[in-house]
């Protein structure tokens, strides 16, 4: 077909159109992650494979509606998470894996499926919902939605506990793969490293497997350590950071304060100070840094996740100069932050 003139005003109907279905497209890369297609894609060494082979493989159902797969798989295409390959000879089309397809893989870390799930899960969706009527009259959507803080529907709901410890688990798989050969040498000096807000201890357990002369403490809220697998290294410590922090040479924040607001934040860090040595001890903060730039890949991620915040927590992401404030009021004047091809950020920050 001919192509038409497009002015500025049909590109920008084009724009909010695509805006407006977005929210498709994340749900039909949750309905491939929850049928495993790129797992199964994968299972066949990786080459591309048919709709049929597709559909044969999936499991738990006993009249698989392929049209609808085939629907599906052309949207996912045609966002590059698979690629289509169309035989000259009119044989079936060959459906295959991308470099985007590869991060939601449940049977290959590092993995972005369990994140994924969560994210479009209905009740992280529902607290979303609710953002015109949070920007007229305050408050929280998760608390709106559900009637309580996120931290206690997570305790009450063991389903909703597992799937947010397995996203942030996957998350921890990511970040660890690009921090620990980033921050080798910054462990040299630390005897004891405490994880506050350290989850299952899926952070700690990698650092202290790189670094055997660290002594790890990972310490959450109670109900998150009791799921927390062994390790004769790790320590697990159930309590409250807003209350106290272990002692240790120095503290891991791996995505704990971009949770808080900076009043909280301040608090946390307070109490992170009074845990370290004066002269010798640091934090380790790892947490997203914005740029607030086009030029960086991870810029967009990193807004729309400021959103989350907003809505699940009352925290936020902040830029160099917002970290600056809340660090000097914690008590650490003194900081220095490196860029990882990642999200997120090491900001190391000193008390004298």
């Amino acid at each position: 077909m001919e192509a038409i003139q497009v002015d500025e005003s049909v590109r920008g109907q084009a724009e909010i159109l695509q805006h407006i279905s977005a929210y498709v497209t994340s749900m039909a890369l949750k309905c491939a992650v929850d049928l495993r297609i790129a797992d199964i894609i994968h299972s066949h060494g990786g080459g591309p494979i048919t709709l049929s082979q597709i559909a044969s493989a999936i499991t738990g159902s006993s009249c698989l509606n392929v049209s609808y797969l085939a629907r599906i798989m052309r949207l996912l295409v045609y966002k590059n998470i698979f690629t289509a390959h169309h035989p000259s000879d009119g044989g079936e089309t060959l459906y295959g894996l991308t470099s985007s397809s590869k991060w939601i893989l449940w049977d290959s870390k590092p993995s972005l499926a369990p994140y994924l799930v969560l994210q479009n899960e209905q009740s992280t969706i529902a607290s979303l919902l609710c953002l015109s009527q949070c920007v007229k009259d305050g408050g929280l959507g998760f608390d709106k939605v559900h009637g309580c803080k996120i931290w206690e529907f997570t305790s009450a709901n063991p389903e909703f506990n597992k799937l947010f410890n397995d996203a942030m688990s996957s998350s921890a798989d990511i970040l660890m793969g690009v921090f620990l050969p980033a921050y080798k040498d910054g462990f040299s000096g630390i005897r004891s490293l405490v994880d506050v807000g350290g989850g299952i201890g899926t952070t700690l357990s990698e650092i202290v497997k790189s670094h055997p002369h660290i002594r790890g403490i990972n310490f959450d809220l109670p109900h998150v350590i009791a799921t927390a697998p062994f390790n004769e290294r790790v320590t697990h410590i159930g309590g409250d950071m807003l209350e106290a922090v272990p002692t240790g040479d120095a503290i891991l924040l791996k995505a704990v304060l971009h949770i808080w607001t900076d009043e909280v934040c301040i608090k946390i860090l307070s109490n992170c100070r009074k845990a370290i040595p004066e002269d010798s001890g640091k934090i380790i903060i790892l947490d997203v840094v914005l740029e607030l730039q086009d030029n960086n890949i991870f810029e967009e991620s990193r807004i729309a996740l400021d959103l989350g915040m907003m809505m699940f927590t009352g925290g936020k992401e902040r830029t160099e100069a917002e970290w600056k404030n809340v660090l000097k009021k914690g008590g650490f004047p003194r900081y220095r932050i490196t860029k990882l091809a990642a999200k997120e950020s090491i900001i190391e920050a000193f008390p004298k």
